[in-house]
């Protein structure tokens, strides 16, 4: 059992040591590509509005401590909104999608409030919800929960009507379909839309922290710009593209973790 348990050990070990250095290869060549590309801009526009890749990456390596503590106070944010969405999002969005009735019913409401401009509700969050975080949060969960929704509720759609049939013939319960069947199926929609949200919450934070904040990345980036700091304004967008780099692997990561490569029912034929 010990002999077994080392040889499942090493194995894993090896995968992701073997993953850290595909993983560190190709975002090196990314991340070069994309200062190359920046310095050629930054040359062409020959303005001082568009720092040197070179000197934002000086000022960065500066002020370590001043950029995470922004960073630390965006992240809490965005996890607090995607973790709260999920929460909400992943039972609605199944609920929606075994139960007719609910998807009826629901449904056109989410049509309806899907396209509209959610940043405007900022403005209603803070009169309800006060100055602090918590009206943040809650624009950003406004923001993204109707899209987790959507998709959870079409990953159960395509689910192929066979397997509930077959795990109807086992005289499965309801917590074993959810377990079994559905759960495991929905894991690529789940993940797909965790994505999404985090490119938008990431988005919506110079619009949310630019109202009330004093910590906080989109803070950061507005309070450059209105001092004209050019080069301090793009460290802080620069950062940002890090964190959601450093967030969009280690959801790559997690999703390799959990749903193994062949076992997605909804990519099988019934």
């Amino acid at each position: 059992m010990k002999e077994g348990s080392w040889l499942v050990w090493t194995g894993i070990k090896r995968g992701i040591q073997g993953g850290i250095k595909r993983f560190a290869k190709g975002q090196f060549a990314g991340f070069i590509s994309f200062l190359i590309l920046w310095e050629v801009f930054h040359l062409l526009l020959n303005t001082h509005t568009v720092p040197s890749p070179l000197e934002t990456l000086v000022y960065i390596v500066k002020v370590p401590g001043v950029l995470l503590l922004h960073c630390g106070a965006s992240l809490l944010r965005v996890m607090a909104a995607i973790g709260i969405s999920l929460l909400i999002g992943v039972p609605a969005g199944i609920l929606m999608g075994v139960n007719e009735t609910c998807k009826r019913l629901l449904s056109p409401l989410l049509y309806f409030i899907y396209p509209m401009p959610k940043i405007a509700f900022l403005p209603i969050f803070m009169l309800l919800f006060g100055l602090g975080n918590t009206s943040k949060i809650i624009l950003m969960i406004w923001i993204i929960i109707f899209q987790m929704i959507l998709s959870v509720r079409d990953g159960v759609e395509q689910i192929p009507p066979s397997y509930f049939k077959v795990m109807d013939s086992f005289c499965a319960t309801a917590g074993q379909r959810y377990r079994y069947l559905i759960l495991p199926a929905i894991l690529p929609q789940i993940f797909s839309g965790l994505r999404i949200s985090i490119g938008i919450t990431l988005a919506s934070l110079f619009f949310a922290e630019n109202y009330a904040a004093v910590y906080g990345i989109g803070y950061y980036i507005l309070s450059a710009w209105s001092k004209m700091d050019y080069v301090e304004m793009f460290g802080g967008i620069l950062v940002i593209g890090l964190v959601g780099v450093l967030l969009f692997n280690l959801l790559d990561l997690l999703e390799r973790l959990s749903v193994p490569r062949g076992t997605n029912p909804r990519k099988k034929n019934p």
